[in-house]
């Protein structure tokens, strides 16, 4: 049986299934906001999100979608709660730092990766999926811009399931920064680490897991021998969905110009540049996009499955 952070309780809401298959032992699944109320326009924001909660089900999990509303932090929606979250513009996009902020005063907030990783583990879940995982960003040497993922990844007893680092990063920094702080970056089924809309980055894969049952027991073995933080279990896109790197990639550059001529910086980058991509590519990265989180979904069911019986 998973424990809830005690500490945590006054501030936590869960979802009464939440709730009842952490009570349990069954297997659940951290879902992320920010892909709801800042990666995907309206209503396909929402369609996509039952959409993913539904595929976590099918594959033996509960779905755990995560937000901060009200200033209380929710594991798991209601449908007007999800609603208030797809459409208010008064949801900010939150990582970790902002979550006292958030909660303190009683505001709306979408989770990041790091956010929903921390707010998953005070309510006793261990796996997570995702579309990409922040990292390094390009020309991060000036700009010092590192997303708060990879520290969260770095203390935080979480399994991060995602399409691999977001292609608009600096792919191989975000490897480096993961070596040094102790965090496994696994690849399931491939030697290659995979780079979202694509499934080849042009980097070897640090770490190669072939099941979700291999991936389960990595999780396991990491935290039983006291390893504290999180694992990256990178999951390709599936073949059918990938934009190939030689065809995103000038879209990418593209729309890094454009954002450095608005002058745009820091939590604001990642939002406008996938919504500036959807709109080069016409819908084809929204569509891949919507893919690879259903398949990542998918894939962190079983692993939460398997884990849950170990």
């Amino acid at each position: 049986m998973t424990q809830i952070t005690p500490t945590a309780l006054p501030y936590l809401d869960l979802h009464p299934e939440v709730h009842a298959a952490l009570q349990a032992g069954q297997p659940v699944v951290a879902l992320e906001s920010t892909i709801i109320s800042h990666g995907m326009p309206f209503p396909q924001n929402v369609e996509m999100a039952r959409s993913v909660e539904a595929i976590v089900r099918e594959h033996g999990a509960t779905p755990a979608t995560i937000a901060v509303l009200g200033g209380r932090l929710k594991v798991g929606l209601t449908e007007d709660e999800l609603h208030l979250l797809a459409t208010d513009p008064a949801v900010q996009k939150i990582s970790t730092r902002d979550l006292p902020v958030t909660v303190a005063l009683g505001g709306h907030g979408a989770t990041t990766v790091a956010s929903t990783m921390r707010i998953a583990a005070l309510a006793g879940i261990r796996v997570f999926a995702t579309g990409g995982t922040g990292g390094v960003h390009r020309g991060a040497g000036s700009t010092m811009d590192i997303s708060a993922d990879l520290l969260e990844l770095a203390r935080t007893d979480v399994c991060v399931v995602s399409a691999g680092v977001k292609s608009i990063l600096d792919i191989g920094l975000t490897l480096e920064v993961l070596e040094t702080q102790g965090v496994p970056a696994i690849t399931l089924g491939s030697e290659e680490f995979p780079a979202f809309y694509s499934r080849q980055s042009g980097f070897r894969s640090p770490l190669t897991v072939h099941t979700e049952a291999e991936a389960a027991r990595v999780l396991k073995t990491k935290w039983d021998l006291g390893l504290a933080g999180g694992v990256m279990i990178a999951n390709p896109i599936p073949e059918e969905a990938e934009i190939p790197a030689a065809d995103i990639d000038p879209h990418i550059t593209r729309a890094l110009a454009d954002m450095d001529a608005l002058g745009l910086t820091g939590k604001d980058t990642t939002p406008y540049l996938l919504g500036r991509i959807v709109e080069i590519t016409e819908g084809r990265s929204l569509g891949a996009n919507i893919a690879l989180v259903k398949h990542n979904a998918a894939t962190a069911a079983r692993i939460a499955r398997e884990y849950a019986q170990l």
